[in-house]
């Protein structure tokens, strides 16, 4: 305790979004927590699946976001996981297992990590739920950044399978970072369901707004 005082006063902790000072433990200054934008309670479908995001993609969430995937600040996801677990709709997280959506071979040799197994991990310790990495994505789908909305559904459709040997829980919430088309989403509970699953959601930190 006494030297993580010591570290915070030769380094300042600092705000992901604005760069300015933010409190101890505290990924966003009080102004760019402010500037978040809940999203509410009610879920929404996605390519024919219930989900649902404490907040909308842009300004700070964005930021926190990118942290976590792309510079690899493991911290993050324990902050990101208790707005969504504080927020999350009556019932969501009941009795459920956490599946977190795959990433492709390449992207995760190349990371290291997948955010959404640290997202899933953050928000069961949380939530007192169990996590089944019971999925895994083959190569193929490539990057989805400027494809149509069709073409990044048709892109994932076949490329996520059930992991060999895995147990496939009766009632699985989906966790990723972000849920944008929803394609990879689709794809995810669709191997889910086709192994046996019997409801399927899914739960992410920040909903595109154009939802």
């Amino acid at each position: 305790m006494v030297l993580g005082w010591l570290l915070s006063l030769a380094a300042p902790p600092f705000c992901w979004s604005c760069g300015g000072g933010a409190r101890p433990a505290e990924p966003l200054c009080g102004g760019c927590r402010r500037r978040l934008r809940w999203l509410g309670q009610g879920l929404v479908e996605s390519a024919g699946l219930p989900t649902w995001a404490p907040v909308g993609y842009d300004g700070p969430a964005r930021a926190l976001v990118g942290g976590l995937k792309f510079r690899g600040a493991a911290g993050l996801a324990d902050a990101m996981a208790a707005q969504m677990v504080a927020c999350a709709p009556i019932g969501l997280l009941d009795g459920c297992s956490l599946v977190p959506v795959p990433l492709e071979p390449a992207r995760l040799r190349r990371r290291g990590f997948n955010q959404a197994e640290r997202l899933a991990e953050a928000v069961a310790r949380r939530a007192d739920v169990t996590v089944a990495t019971c999925l895994e994505r083959g190569a193929g789908a490539g990057a989805q950044v400027g494809r149509s909305r069709a073409e990044r559904l048709e892109a994932v459709r076949h490329t996520v399978v059930p992991a060999a040997g895995a147990e496939v829980p009766d009632r699985a919430l989906l966790v990723d970072d972000v849920i944008t088309t929803g394609g990879t989403l689709a794809a995810c509970a669709a191997a889910l369901r086709a192994a046996g699953a019997r409801e399927v959601a899914a739960l992410a930190y920040a909903h595109t707004l154009g939802r």
